[in-house]
């Protein structure tokens, strides 16, 4: 059952390239297979600007994970839709269902407007789902979830550290939670995803992304005291109330015993 009191979605995506697509589009008549084109292109990429990341819109979902969180900001659970199986059509479906029977719960990502939420609605435009409350295409431009600057609707960190692209934020998430004691990037990587779906290590990229999902919810928490929305006393009981549901759920989870372990606590400088 959806629960009323669940406000936040904090989440994340990781995603692959579709081989099939990148071999019709971009080598037409050549015959390749589909990891022979994903490789083509990333050895490309590599050459021209240094990363070889293929750009989503060649890319699918293949591992998705929710925090949701309550009024109070607090931690109520960690979801990742369809893990066993990673099928991104299901994935895709999930969320937008799961984001209209919870009522619409604001959404908090890190650069989710540039990567997470396109990706999102590209796949909505492949499979066929309606996702009309979200396009609200009636509604005042800025009345709409999707406008960039509706921050009511989707929360993006990277853009409010950034005032909406004004500055680069060099480090990425990983600095912003290293800054506040949190762990970041640990063994894996975003650019390291597509070399483990390639080599069956599903389980490590879910991980991954259940650990990308606990430090936004907790630069979000961050986000809250500068707004004033919190202080850091109550910063400190939210961060407190996490750490005992991660640790609730360690045993079972060896993507959260890691995060455990690389678990830091921010210190006053006053």
């Amino acid at each position: 059952m959806a629960s009323n009191d669940t406000r936040y979605f904090v989440f994340d995506i990781e995603s692959v390239a579709d081989g099939d697509l990148v071999s019709r589009l971009k080598y037409p008549g050549e015959g390749l297979a589909p990891a022979q084109a994903i490789a083509k292109y990333r050895a490309e990429l590599m050459e021209e600007n240094g990363k070889d990341f293929i750009p989503y819109t060649f890319q699918l979902p293949i591992s998705l994970v929710i925090a949701k969180v309550a009024k109070d900001l607090s931690l109520q659970d960690l979801i990742s839709l369809d893990e066993k199986q990673s099928r991104p059509h299901e994935i895709t479906r999930l969320f937008w269902e799961g984001w209209r029977k919870y009522q619409r719960p604001r959404l908090i990502t890190f650069n989710g407007r540039g990567f997470d939420l396109p990706l999102l609605e590209l796949c909505a435009f492949r499979y066929g789902i309606s996702i009309p409350d979200w396009l609200a295409e009636d509604a005042r431009n800025f009345d709409q979830p999707r406008y960039r600057y509706n921050t009511a609707a989707h929360f993006d960190l990277y853009e409010w550290l950034t005032n909406s692209g004004a500055s680069r934020f060099a480090g990425g998430l990983s600095l912003a939670a290293n800054l506040i004691g949190k762990p970041g990037k640990t063994d894996v990587a975003g650019h390291m995803v597509q070399d483990l779906w390639d080599e069956g290590r599903a389980a490590e990229i879910h991980d991954y992304c259940r650990g990308d999902v606990l430090d936004t919810y907790f630069v979000f928490l961050r986000s809250r005291v500068l707004a004033g929305d919190i202080d850091l006393k109550r910063e400190h009981a939210l961060i407190e109330h996490a750490r005992k549901w991660i640790e609730s759920k360690a045993e079972e989870s060896p993507g959260l015993a890691r995060y455990l372990a690389a678990w830091g606590d921010w210190q006053s400088p006053f």
